[in-house]
């Protein structure tokens, strides 16, 4: 295996260690619960901060790596691996297990930041193609997770063992990275400035970014609304002081393009699986094997991303993907029994090639912008479903299942909704009702059985909803392909000359 080869897969592992991560916390979530006393929020916060570090770690190494370099990067995201999963195994309690989760978001964070942009730089006439093969890993890790999961807690392994196997794609991607010279980055070796890179971007890609970081870690730390909003003008202003360029109109686009990207693939996976393990459990399988089982699907045909780009071209085939996932969402809503499956198929096609192919989009058309443009993109995608779009489907759910409620009292003639759903809320996007959680605790078992039926449908719902994000991510496309073809034409841009 030549040196290109071995760093490739190192990156493609590294993708598999973050699967394994994100899995095994998931199955293991419960029973912390049980033995630690974790509470439903203490186990959500948990959750949470394995998703918002990873969004800022890219930010923060996007900035800097070219000047620390690929390999500091890659030491630091792999202490970080190591570190985290042996602060989990000798876990105590609620801190060690939260700070154990922040570690490994942080060293995801890292280490994306340095797949991307050297995947793109090894293959730079086809670099749609083998970032969708890289992005393969994550499919890919989730399949061997979920098997080994289950397979050990079948047979019920301790926890720490469980955890102890993510250390296995951890070491892997150890040993074939760290002994390879990384490739310096094509803006570097075009000659291309620091600023000329941040000017891609511009103010408003930097306003985009800065926002995002600046709402997610001020919901955290509990800061106003106001405050939020001032201190993004702040950075923002200083910021625009040095670069003074808008960025670029079609990198701005593809930005606000991918908060629905991201919410399309990563916002609805979790509702979709809760959506389907009732369904399955009445032919008696587990909701998990559906992951594992789209989650194959996805890892093939990423895989053999090549001739779908050279047949559709990327943007055709972000085009045609958005069209799927929009078919998959509205069947996944009416779906029940078996015929979940056939939807979940149909859902995993269309959402397989919007995150790589959105990338190698971005790395072929703004070259200049080196790992600012494309990191930018993953960490607004990332940032934008917990800040956005995670907020967006959960309101829906939330006014929904008020709305639902309301419905079924008045074709019934019962209470329900008078009774129950008092609890007043705000969130970024309005007010909302919420069940009373101490009512509901008074409640006879039909009345629950009829609270969950409505949730159910109010799940249902929201998918309906977020199916309305492909249609407008299609409009994008659309637009996109008439711009292009105005100009002669989808061609990647190129910094330097490429042996074929």
């Amino acid at each position: 295996m030549n040196d290109n080869k071995k760093l490739f897969w190192g990156c493609f592992t590294v993708l598999v260690a973050s699967a394994f991560g994100f899995v095994f916390r998931s199955f293991l979530m419960d029973g912390w619960g049980i033995q630690f006393g974790l509470s439903k929020t203490q186990q959500g916060e948990i959750f949470g901060v394995s998703f918002w570090p990873f969004g800022i770690s890219i930010v923060l190494f996007s900035l800097i790596i070219d000047k620390v370099g690929y390999k500091s990067a890659m030491i630091f995201a792999f202490a970080c691996h190591c570190a985290s999963v042996i602060l989990t195994i000798l876990a105590d309690g609620y801190w060690m297990l939260y700070i154990g989760t922040l570690l490994f978001a942080l060293g995801n964070g890292a280490a994306e930041a340095v797949v991307n942009p050297v995947v793109a730089t090894m293959y730079p006439n086809e670099k749609t193609k083998w970032l969708n093969i890289l992005h393969a890993g994550w499919p890919a890790g989730m399949v061997l997770a979920g098997l080994c999961g289950i397979f050990m807690m079948h047979y019920t392994f301790p926890w720490e063992a469980i955890i102890g196997v993510i250390l296995l794609p951890v070491l892997v991607y150890g040993f074939l990275i760290f002994k390879q010279q990384f490739p310096v980055s094509e803006r570097v070796e075009a000659g291309v400035s620091y600023l000329e890179m941040v000017k891609e971007v511009g103010i408003v890609g930097i306003f985009i970014i800065v926002s995002l970081c600046t709402f997610q870690v001020g919901s955290l730390l509990e800061w106003s609304l106001t405050g939020k909003i001032v201190i993004t003008l702040a950075i923002t202003g200083i910021l625009a002081f040095f670069v003074r360029s808008l960025g670029r109109p079609m990198f701005i686009l593809l930005l606000l393009i991918m908060i629905l990207l991201a919410t399309t693939e990563l916002g609805t996976d979790s509702w979709i699986t809760d959506l389907m393990t009732p369904e399955m459990a009445k032919v008696g399988l587990k909701g998990g094997w559906v992951l594992i089982y789209t989650s194959l699907i996805m890892a093939i045909l990423r895989f053999y991303s090549g001739p779908f780009v050279h047949r559709f071209s990327p943007l055709g085939l972000l085009a045609a993907s958005a069209c799927i996932a929009c078919i998959g969402l509205q069947f996944l809503s009416y779906s029940t029994g078996l015929l979940i499956i056939v939807a979940a198929t149909v859902y995993a096609l269309g959402k397989t090639f919007l995150w790589g192919t959105m990338l190698g989009v971005v790395a072929e058309q703004f070259p200049k912008g080196g790992v600012l443009t494309l990191n930018f993109t993953g960490a607004v995608g990332q940032v934008g479903v917990g800040v956005i779009g995670a907020v967006i489907l959960g309101f829906v759910q939330d006014k929904q299942l008020d709305a639902n409620l309301a419905m079924y009292d008045q074709k019934n003639s019962t209470a329900l909704h008078s009774t129950y759903v008092t609890e007043q809320k705000t969130s970024l996007f309005g007010i909302y009702k919420v069940i009373d959680p101490v009512r509901i605790l008074d409640a006879s078992p039909e009345t629950l059985r009829t609270i969950k039926d409505v949730k159910e449908e109010a799940k249902k719902d929201a998918l309906r909803t977020v199916s309305l994000f492909p249609v407008i991510m299609l409009a994008g496309y659309v637009f996109m392909i008439l711009w292009f073809r105005s100009k002669g034409g989808y061609k990647a841009v190129l910094l330097r000359p490429v042996n074929k």
